[in-house]
């Protein structure tokens, strides 16, 4: 059986010439992914278009193709490492581009906010990840502080290790951000209470914990919005 040409189609269906015509909104994910990979499995009848289709559902939707390792990327028929490397890249261009454009606007007004600067960094990470942002007076960032890594406990982030760069900062307030790799932000009762200390904690120190923000798969839970501070 030939293989299918994307050349072969009616040019109004071609996905490189759609996006030129009508733009790359135009195109479904598994269309973009056809004209990033340029090329089918040359073992097999299948396009380009085909392949995009075949990622598209072995991964169930970008952030799982996302997510994938290579070696996952690699076991789709089709993909060998250097198509592996090409999605990657341009993931990876995606998520940094979006958080530079978060960047752009680094006073924090509402939670809404917070959740459009990290959901691209953090809300496919597969462990989890609890952040400190310092703020000056005008809740503008001043640093971001990685304060742990692996699972949220009240002995693992210590009150000490939280605002001792916020004192060397001169912080007027923070606002702390961790994920939740089950995607779900849903606040556990750990949360909850490591919450409450570390607010006590700011009180005693001076500096104002703004909010606590989880960021789960594309939602976020903000325990300001849910008046839990």
């Amino acid at each position: 059986m030939a293989r299918e040409r994307i050349k072969d189609w009616p040019e109004e269906e071609r996905p490189r010439e759609r996006l030129i015509k009508f733009g790359p909104a135009s195109l479904s994910e598994a269309q973009l992914l056809a004209i990033l990979l340029r090329t089918g499995d040359g073992s097999s009848a299948q396009s380009a278009l085909g392949l995009g289709m075949s990622l598209i559902k072995q991964f169930g939707s970008l952030p799982g193709l996302e997510a994938a390792s290579p070696a996952e990327l690699c076991a789709v028929p089709g993909i060998g490492p250097a198509k592996a490397a090409q999605i990657m890249a341009a993931l990876e261009l995606g998520k940094r581009f979006l958080s530079e454009k978060g960047g752009m606007k680094t006073r924090f007004s509402t939670s809404q906010e917070v959740a459009d600067r990290y959901i691209p960094q953090m809300g496919n990470f597969k462990k989890e990840i609890f952040r400190s942002v310092l703020l000056d007076t005008k809740n503008q960032i001043l640093r971001e502080v990685t304060i742990s890594e692996g699972s949220l406990s009240a002995s693992i982030v210590h009150p000490r290790e939280v605002f001792n760069p916020a004192i060397k900062e001169s912080a007027a307030g923070m606002i702390f951000v961790h994920n939740h790799p089950s995607g779900d932000p849903t606040p556990s009762p750990e949360d909850i209470e490591l919450t409450r200390r570390l607010v006590e904690a700011g009180k005693i120190v001076g500096i104002k914990v703004l909010d606590h923000v989880i960021i789960g798969d594309r939602r976020h839970f903000s325990f300001r919005d849910e008046n839990l501070l």
